[in-house]
């Protein structure tokens, strides 16, 4: 069972939501605040998942999730609002929302999103647990394991990069192995941040992932020949996984993959748009991926503990 908080001004609305998620019985309220200043990391500490509204006339949704954030709260947040500012809407899903729940609530809405972040928060826990019986065996197997042959290196956020490559349906692209440079070195700059402060630009990046391609150094036009390419491939591989998810919505609405990562990745308007592309038969895309906030949570999704 999952424990819910709620963070909402209107006490009609929390009135609502509990209610919602009583009959839903995939959890219970564990507490309530009609105000973001009032929710702390001790009080929502036993729940899994915070409801909170955006526009709030003390501390408002997404300074809630940051502090929450900071403060070391690794919970799931979903979000309540009826602002459609595309800003303010990435900038929650960079400090770490989930979804969006539109007002005015409709309980169908709500029951849908409560059952799809359930799905992954249970979807989640099973895969640590795969994972922790796997270093069991790695542990205990190291002994034993014959000269000559290399245990896994890999750093966690290596791994996670793959999953998600895996899910995605990117793992094949020749981009990959450079996203999976770029996850590790932003893992380096985060330097024990809780969420990492702001992406760095992505010409920086690109050169680090150069830098790092285990190619000897060569003349600073080599480097941004390799810095161009790199570029190259990261595009072609997002568009890839915009293809991808664009095709799983179309089959499939309600697809999990789809309905957690396309708005999240993507600008929702983007991917209708390749999806409309790919009902017209049409190879070529007119979509303009936002690089910054694909990597961005791709980064924030691979260090999400548990994944």
């Amino acid at each position: 069972m999952l424990k819910f908080y709620l963070v909402e001004d209107d006490p009609a609305v929390r009135k609502m939501l509990s209610r919602i998620v009583d009959e839903s019985g995939l959890g219970e309220v564990v507490g309530e605040a009609g105000d973001g200043s009032y929710a702390s990391a001790s009080a929502v500490r036993e729940a899994d998942i915070v409801i909170l509204d955006l526009l709030m006339p003390g501390r408002d949704g997404i300074e809630t999730v940051k502090a929450l954030r900071d403060e070391k709260y690794s919970g799931r947040f979903i979000m309540i609002s009826q602002v459609e500012n595309k800003e303010m809407i990435g900038e929650a899903y960079q400090q770490g929302v989930d979804t969006f729940i539109q007002k005015p609530i409709n309980r169908l809405e709500v029951l849908a999103v409560l059952r799809r972040v359930s799905d992954h928060l249970l979807l989640e826990k099973s895969m640590q647990t795969i994972r922790n019986s796997l270093r069991t065996l790695e542990r205990s197997g190291t002994a034993d394991a014959a000269p000559g042959i290399p245990l896994n290196k890999e750093k966690p956020i290596e791994q996670q990069a793959r999953s998600l490559l895996l899910q995605l349906g990117i793992a094949g692209e020749a981009g990959a192995p450079d996203l999976i440079r770029i996850m590790t070195w932003l893992k380096e700059q985060e330097q024990g941040h809780s969420i990492l402060p702001d992406l760095p630009p992505l010409k920086t990046i690109y050169e680090q992932v150069a830098l790092r391609s285990g190619k000897e150094a060569g003349s600073d036009a080599h480097l941004q020949k390799d810095v161009r390419a790199i570029e190259q491939r990261i595009r072609r591989l997002t568009l890839q996984a915009l293809t991808n998810l664009a095709s799983l919505g179309l089959s499939d609405y309600g697809n999990p993959t789809f309905e957690y990562f396309a708005s999240r990745l993507f600008d929702f308007q983007e991917v209708r748009l390749r999806m409309r592309e790919l009902e017209e038969q049409n190879k070529s895309s007119a979509s303009k991926i936002n690089l910054r906030k694909f990597l961005y949570v791709f980064y924030i999704e691979s260090s999400a503990p548990g994944l």
